[in-house]
């Protein structure tokens, strides 16, 4: 059997991920791993997988505008049109008759000779007339969705929370391509010299913005390296970096990472205590638990314990003032990593974010008598929403009145993030995702006082 091209791996891809709701890096990862595709034709499948995800409704009304609502056809034709839309609308140097030319082979090994004819027809009729234009009887949260590809229930939710100006620049920035960045793994060296051993592989990197561990990836595959087998560096948005300033942990601590899979933030807390004091990370999840163990193992950290078990539960195993640090890094639904997880954007809806509220709500109750007074409780989310962000946080102090907002908060994140009053206030900050090309992200730090009340 011979291999599938670059465009049929990634319709392929795009398949299980629409139609069998499949994670798309989960996906994207195991396919690429089994095809025997050249590192170039691996960019291209990624490239298509990712820009067909984050531009899906606009590709839809391409494509609705050429055939019409009613035309009923395969799913895998439908994406196979898409798919080239895509490459013909959004990538560079691809040639019209290549594209089409590709895209009727595949149809004639997957379909019949009509299959292949319809395909032809519309592509070449895409082609010839250019993108259909939005017309002026749409009205416009809809034309705002179809231009920017996100739900419309998404850019009200977000409109509705801070303006349409806001709103449209998120949707924006979640439609660009992803930095890879890397965290430093400051046990073993510093970032100047992570860099020039870097180099030295091949892989070209520059210096976060925000935190001092990261490393933007500018060229070239960091995970094949030596370097990262050696356990020098670790995968992690630049955002969530951030977490670890926050909760500032000592080395003679005792801390608890309450959601801890798959272990991005255990190990950050275990290198800044130099692998001394304690850690205890827990996850629902014994699969999540074993990556966290593994992570640790990999960058030489001995003071992270793992247990699987539901953090909802944490105070029957641990008791009351057991930890100087407790980190909730909760279940959220996610809309500040939608440029990483873009089909995000098409299986969730507002019902499944009610659904998670009261769940982080149970988690910030029962977190809130494991902290020693004088200990601090870290709140972080990927996301964009103030009911699970701000308003989560405002509810919980108004009935935990041993709890405050951090004072010294301001001076364990970057300054850049406390200058715009809209995204920040002492003890909490949102950032967004075209602000620092970073994840949208949430961060929070409360101080237990010595279980004063009113």
């Amino acid at each position: 059997m011979n291999q599938p091209s670059a465009r049929e791996t990634a319709l392929d891809v795009l398949l299980l991920v629409t139609k069998k709701h499949a994670y798309s890096q989960i996906a994207l990862n195991e396919t690429l791993i089994a095809s025997r595709l050249s590192d170039k034709d691996k960019g291209l499948v990624t490239t298509i997988v990712y820009g067909v995800l984050q531009h899906k409704l606009t590709l839809d009304y391409f494509l609705t505008a050429l055939v019409g609502e009613k035309r009923k056809m395969d799913d895998w034709v439908k994406m196979l049109l898409l798919l080239s839309f895509y490459q013909s609308t959004y990538l560079d140097r691809i040639p019209d008759h290549a594209l089409v030319n590709e895209a009727v082979d595949i149809a004639k090994r997957r379909g019949h000779r009509g299959i292949a004819g319809f395909v032809n027809g519309v592509l070449r009729r895409f082609l010839r007339e250019g993108q259909p234009e939005l017309g002026p009887s749409i009205i416009e949260s809809k034309r705002l969705s179809i231009q920017y590809s996100h739900p419309e229930w998404i850019l009200s939710l977000w409109e509705e929370q801070w303006d349409k100006a806001i709103a449209l620049q998120i949707a924006e920035a979640n439609n660009r391509a992803p930095h890879v960045t890397i965290r430093v793994n400051q046990l073993m060296e510093s970032r100047q010299e992570l860099a020039n051993r870097l180099e030295n592989e091949g892989i070209q990197t520059k210096n976060g913005a925000l935190s001092k561990d990261c490393l933007i990836v500018e060229s070239g595959n960091v995970t094949a390296t030596r370097a990262f087998a050696e356990g020098r560096f670790t995968v992690q948005d630049e955002s969530s970096m951030l977490v670890a300033d926050v909760v500032a942990p000592e080395d003679h601590m005792t801390v608890l990472d309450a959601c801890a899979g798959p272990g991005g933030k255990t190990t950050h807390l275990g290198e800044r205590m130099r692998n001394k004091g304690k850690i205890i990370a827990l996850d629902l999840h014994p699969h999540k638990t074993q990556l966290i163990d593994h992570a640790a193992e990999r960058l030489g950290l001995s003071n992270v314990k793992t247990i699987a078990m539901d953090a909802r539960s944490a105070r029957d195993t641990f008791g009351d003032a057991a930890f100087d640090r407790v980190l909730l890094d909760v279940p959220c639904s996610g809309l500040g990593v939608i440029r990483r997880k873009p089909e995000i954007k098409w299986m969730k809806n507002a019902e499944d974010i009610c659904g998670l509220i009261p769940i982080q709500k149970m988690i910030l109750e029962e977190a809130a008598s494991l902290v020693k007074p004088g200990g601090w409780l870290i709140y972080s989310t990927c996301t964009i929403h103030k009911e699970e962000n701000e308003r989560q946080i405002e509810r919980f102090l108004s009935t935990h009145k041993e709890y405050r907002l951090e004072p010294t908060f301001s001076e364990r994140i970057p300054s850049v993030l406390t200058h715009d009053q809209s995204f920040y206030r002492p003890g909490m900050v949102q950032i967004m995702p075209y602000q620092f090309d970073t994840d949208g992200f949430f961060i929070c730090c409360l101080e237990r006082m010595n279980d004063a009340t009113d």
